[in-house]
């Protein structure tokens, strides 16, 4: 089940990184709108650390999406990197405890 969870964390940071398309239709733009956006895909990448993935191995998975061959196409975009680079900033900064 941690195999399901780390591939979650994967396709959710890629659906964040690579936005709406230019030519996207009115239920795409919905669908995004709820579900891709900061907050989401840190939910649910938290979640799935709930589930046994570590913090280390979502870093890897960030990694993987700067450094491997086929996520080249999300790299060109400069509005991907930059989202790229705001959900792991988001991932890294502390996180607030509560009483």
């Amino acid at each position: 089940m941690k195999d399901w969870h780390l591939e979650h964390v994967e396709k959710v940071i890629v659906r964040y990184v690579r936005g709406l398309s230019p030519n996207a239709t009115s239920f795409e733009k919905r669908n995004f709108k709820k579900y891709s956006t900061m907050s989401n895909c840190t939910k649910q990448i938290e979640y799935d650390k709930k589930h046994g993935v570590t913090e280390e191995e979502v870093m890897a998975v960030m990694q993987k999406i700067r450094t491997n061959e086929s996520f080249s196409e999300l790299l060109r975009n400069p509005d991907s990197v930059q989202r790229l680079d705001e959900l792991e900033k988001q991932l890294n900064s502390p996180k607030k405890i509560t009483w």
